[in-house]
């Protein structure tokens, strides 16, 4: 037990940096909701689950090819940039009853989703930590402490994902419109900037 707990202190030390996902959890959230703050960071820990498993089966190579690493810098850079812009387009808008907000919800997941999917700075991270974590656990405690110690990573990520879920919701429940605006304002210019980040690195491979 002491050992799920310190890999699941690990994922949430993995998912409290201010990132791209964090931003877009604290713009949903403070605009719809725990729901959608929610499932922003359940889209991103689905695409986490995917790097995983391709590090575990160790498919993940072909990822760090210069094509695959300037395609996913550029449809990164499109993602977050779209989404920035999205959120400041938006930001004085509520949502609505109905078919309009159903479908926002599978917005909220799939953006979350596509965030940490084209993010190379994920795979890096995940190749690094976790291709470590493996490597280690498979050493010293054979094939079958894997998969304990990865449930306590997702444990951490889905626990920090249930805590900025709650602080967002906080904002839209209890702010009023100035404070959302400016939260939504941040969260866009925040995207944004990580989105241009993301462009000028695909510049940097492409001319390497």
């Amino acid at each position: 037990m002491n050992t799920f707990l310190t890999y699941m202190f690990l994922g949430i030390s993995l998912s409290a940096p201010i990132g791209p996902i964090n931003a877009a959890q604290l713009d949903k959230g403070a605009r719809y909701g725990f729901t959608h703050a929610w499932l922003v960071g359940l889209g991103a820990m689905c695409a986490d689950l995917l790097y995983m498993l391709l590090i575990y089966f160790g498919l993940v190579h072909f990822l760090n090819t210069p094509f695959m690493k300037t395609f996913l810098w550029l449809f990164g850079c499109f993602v977050l940039v779209y989404t920035g812009i999205d959120s400041l387009r938006n930001m004085k808008q509520t949502p609505e009853i109905g078919t309009r907000k159903v479908q926002s919800v599978a917005s909220s997941f799939r953006s979350g989703f596509l965030m940490a999917l084209m993010n190379p700075l994920n795979i890096l991270f995940w190749l690094g930590i976790y291709g470590s974590i493996l490597a280690k656990s498979v050493q010293s405690d054979g094939n079958t402490h894997v998969l304990w110690h990865s449930l306590g990573i997702f444990a951490g990520i889905l626990l920090w994902d249930i805590a900025m879920a709650m602080l967002a919701s906080t904002f839209h429940k209890f702010g009023n419109r100035t404070t959302l605006k400016i939260i939504s304002a941040s969260a866009g210019i925040s995207l944004i900037g990580f989105g241009i980040y993301f462009g000028y690195q695909a510049v940097v491979q492409l001319i390497n």
